[in-house]
């Protein structure tokens, strides 16, 4: 696929992250030929009624419906949209249990370069074969630690260029988009959000979409949530400094980070009211609810906020209005269904 019509280049200043809301926006403008402003949805129901108690809407940020399936084109691009052109003809690498690689891959596709991404072997099939649909190169490694040695060595050898799956400026600036538009977005419908909730892989998604709700509505508390089997942040912030887990223990695999780095951790402490945990009954449980009550078919990380509000944070929200990110859905049908006994 040729590289599409370029937007203008952003201004020099905006690529410092997400210090203002005029740097998100110019940010969100570089990018936006190959993204899409995912819907905000109201979801509304007797059932989602009956487990809040209460008939306040949940706001839906609907990222799963994001290009690549997830919001991690809009980091992936914003990155990329930096390199030169000899570092394009050299091209790019990741290391990712899917949805950076599959984003990085898309992000390589719109931009004319190649990726060489690599994936954990156990890595969703889905992913790994919507990798090789854009084009991408895969190499499958034992596990998310010898993928980081791996995609290193592939940087050195071949002077591909590192994309990180979370950490930098740049990828939080890209990733705050997401924070600005679903401030944006519920105050265009008439709600002032008193919260928003957001999973944490890495902490990139996190730390991009706090600052910028704190920029836009510095009264709106934000909320990170880890599955227990990936606590990493929860971890750094008790360390306070960026902490690393031994091996991912959840179906969560997307956010299956297995160390924290400074620059999301600080962005996230900066900003992040509470962190709080679930496990992964409680993430099937929320999968279950959003398939049969939102229609919506997402994997267990992109039910990670729906289930941290039905769990830990249920009776501290219970007439809060909530502003959920839901992060994404790129899972087959047949682990999908395994995942939930169906």
């Amino acid at each position: 696929m040729s590289p599409q019509t370029s937007p203008a280049p952003l201004e020099t200043s905006a690529w410092t992250g997400p210090t203002s809301l005029e740097a998100i926006r110019a940010a969100r403008a570089s990018i936006e030929a190959w993204i899409v402003e995912t819907p905000l949805w109201a979801w509304r129901s007797p059932t989602l009624s009956s487990r809040r108690e209460t008939d306040t809407p949940v706001w839906l940020k609907l990222e799963l419906l994001q290009r690549a399936g997830s919001f991690k084109p809009r980091g992936a691009l914003t990155v990329m949209r930096t390199l030169d052109a000899d570092a394009l003809a050299r091209g790019v690498t990741a290391i990712s249990a899917g949805n950076h690689a599959m984003a990085v891959g898309y992000a390589a596709q719109v931009l004319g370069t190649t990726a060489k991404v690599v994936m954990p072997n156990n890595a969703n099939p889905g992913r790994i074969e919507g990798c090789r649909r854009y084009g991408a190169e895969v190499v499958l490694v034992e596990d998310v630690h010898a993928g980081f040695r791996r995609v290193e060595q592939i940087a050195a050898d071949e002077g591909r260029t590192f994309v990180h799956p979370f950490e930098g400026p740049l990828t939080a600036l890209g990733t705050a988009g997401v924070g600005l538009e679903l401030i944006e977005q519920a105050r265009a419908a008439g709600t002032d959000l008193d919260a928003v909730i957001v999973p944490i892989g890495g902490g990139g998604l996190c730390a991009g979409v706090a600052a910028a709700v704190k920029l836009a509505a510095p009264n709106c508390e934000v909320f990170g949530v880890e599955p227990i089997g990936a606590d990493s942040m929860h971890r750094s912030f008790a360390a306070g400094a960026p902490a690393s887990i031994d091996a991912v223990r959840t179906i969560a695999d997307s956010l299956g980070a297995p160390y924290a780095k400074p620059y999301s951790f600080e962005l996230c402490r900066a900003n992040v009211d509470e962190l709080v945990l679930v496990d992964d009954d409680q993430l099937r449980d929320a999968m279950r609810l959003l398939f049969r009550d939102a229609k919506l078919a997402v994997e267990p990380a992109g039910a990670a906020a729906t289930a941290a509000l039905l769990g830990p944070l249920r009776a501290r929200l219970v007439n809060a209005k909530v502003g959920v990110v839901v992060c994404g859905s790129n899972i087959d049908e047949a682990s999908f269904a395994a995942l939930l006994g169906l």
